[in-house]
């Protein structure tokens, strides 16, 4: 594998990518990951619950960082993949550096495209050609949402992108007793699992939150960090709902479903979007969803489990919510939102998919 994030970087491709490592390993496979030294105090190389990860240069967390981080990390990828039978790149970044290891070992290569950072680049006619090459190069593709495929497909005509939604690993993320007290008075709660980054929207929730207001004594527990979190304290002052917001920052992995389950509704204010890693790990806690209708998140969220609002708009976001909280199914809705998630979306089930296209690979019948 190499992935340009990986933990204890928090976020969902990182998350995707070490839950099914963990997942291939168990079941008795070697599983390595290249990935970036992207914070100063891990090590170079570790083992994490039988998955060895080797950790290479990051000048930079921009485009140039990660192609620089891509042409660095060859020589350690090439001398791993010498003693692969797959080679899987998880991201676009990670493309390059496994096309040489192939070129060099012969291993077949599987990519798969998880962001919408993706989606934002095949927009520009400057990286059109970039990424069709990219996707043309796989032995296989894969892509997090229906619309990620497409797009990658469009890239590079001829070549069948398949839609795998992301796992989550519902023995962690499950039902269980919230770690935050109780809202005082009567007050609901929400919990907006965003990091805050512009894409993710939460400036939308806040403007939506006074609204909210009205009809509702709600408060808000934003877990998550990000470039935008001065300007969104601001915001949530100039709006006059500070008292009704708590910015808990990143929390570690092995927090949030205790998290998660301290709130009665999930909010997703996305303005793009994969098919979010947190929507299903809120899901499989027990929590409905409501979500903008953008990118993946109407193929995993609908009625029967929540509400979709349309994106950038605090008066659909305010009214979805606002029905929500009126319902008295609400922990029905959020059962229903887990089965759904165990049924479809589980961390095995995604392991065996992989396992059946790696295999698919090795006898000769994948098609590109």
């Amino acid at each position: 594998m190499h992935c340009v994030y990986f933990p204890p970087e928090v976020g969902g491709l990182e998350s995707h990518v070490f839950h099914l490592c963990r997942a291939l390993a168990a079941g008795g496979h070697e599983v390595a990951v290249v990935t970036s030294r992207s914070r100063p105090d891990v090590p170079a190389h570790e083992v994490m619950d039988g998955v060895g990860v080797w950790r290479t240069w990051l000048p930079g967390r921009n485009t140039l960082g990660w192609a620089a981080h891509a042409a660095g990390s060859v020589s350690r990828t090439v001398a791993l993949a010498r003693r692969a039978d797959i080679l899987h790149a998880q991201a676009f970044q990670s493309v390059p550096p496994l096309a040489v290891a192939r070129a060099a070992t012969g291993a077949p290569l599987v990519s798969t495209y998880h962001t919408s950072h993706f989606l934002r680049l095949a927009k520009k006619p400057a990286w059109r050609g970039i990424l069709g090459r990219l996707v043309a190069a796989g032995d296989h593709n894969l892509a997090a949402s229906v619309e990620i495929a497409h797009v990658a497909e469009g890239l590079a005509p001829g070549h069948r992108v398949e839609p795998l939604t992301n796992g989550v690993e519902t023995d962690l993320f499950r039902p269980v007793d919230g770690s935050l007290p109780p809202p005082e008075g009567g007050r609901r709660r929400l919990i907006v699992p965003r990091r805050l980054f512009e894409k993710n929207g939460v400036a939308w929730f806040l403007r939506a939150l006074p609204l909210i207001a009205r009809a509702v004594d709600v408060e808000a527990v934003l877990v998550g960090d990000g470039p935008e979190r001065a300007s969104l304290e601001r915001l949530a002052g100039e709006l006059g709902v500070r008292d009704r917001i708590r910015f808990l920052g990143a929390r570690p992995h092995a927090e949030m479903p205790a998290l998660l389950c301290s709130g009665e509704l999930a909010v997703f204010p996305s303005l793009m979007e994969a098919t979010s890693v947190a929507a299903l790990e809120c899901m499989a806690c027990g929590l409905p969803v409501a979500a903008s209708d953008v990118g993946g998140l109407p193929e995993i969220v609908d009625d029967e489990v929540g509400g979709l609002f349309r994106p950038a708009d605090p008066e659909s976001l305010a009214g979805v919510v606002v029905a929500m909280l009126a319902r008295t199914d609400l922990p029905e809705l959020g059962a229903r939102a887990r089965r759904r998630v165990v049924e479809r979306w589980s961390n095995a089930r995604l392991a065996a998919r992989h396992l059946e296209i790696y295999e698919e690979l090795l006898r000769g019948t994948g098609a590109a």
